[in-house]
């Protein structure tokens, strides 16, 4: 059976909508035996710290295309042909809800994983998102990610 080329597919979602990971729709045509998703939640404790929110900004159209270039790279690297899904959110995200959702398909598990594992590594140093967690006792502080935000510590 021959293996036919295909355009990956990515779709890019930043926004402050509550984040819909969803069943793939028309990739279940192609042929892609392997889904892998990553989900991101904002957790109610870090570093020792009671957080009530994270504050999500970003520069929309820098991010998106950073983001582009990120999924289109890691299945490159995987060799393999594929499908990305990315949603983050920006704005306030409470405790306990999704902030970012990531979702691979590709013909094999193997490459479903890594491409998935280096797409969420890649994001959080790579693409112009930046944290700010509002902890319960009324103080913030913004959390280092994106390589532009020089302060804070790694999230």
């Amino acid at each position: 059976m021959k293996v036919e080329s295909h355009t990956p597919r990515i779709e890019i979602h930043l926004g402050p909508e509550p984040i819909v990971e969803s069943a793939p729709s028309c990739d279940q045509e192609t042929g892609f035996g392997a889904s892998c998703e990553f989900s991101g939640r904002v957790r109610a404790v870090n570093f020792g710290r009671a957080v009530e929110s994270v504050h999500y900004d970003a520069f929309i159209p820098l991010a998106r295309k950073a983001l582009q270039k990120i999924a289109e790279e890691a299945l490159k690297e995987a060799g393999s042909p594929g499908s990305i899904r990315i949603q983050h959110r920006t704005g306030a995200v409470g405790v306990g809800e999704s902030s970012v959702w990531i979702q691979v398909l590709t013909p094999h598990r193997d490459e479903a994983f890594r491409v998935c594992r280096t797409v969420i590594e890649r994001l959080k140093h790579e693409a112009p998102i930046w944290k700010k967690e509002v902890y319960t006792d009324g103080e913030t502080e913004w959390l280092k990610g994106h390589s532009l935000c020089a302060a804070g510590r790694n999230s």
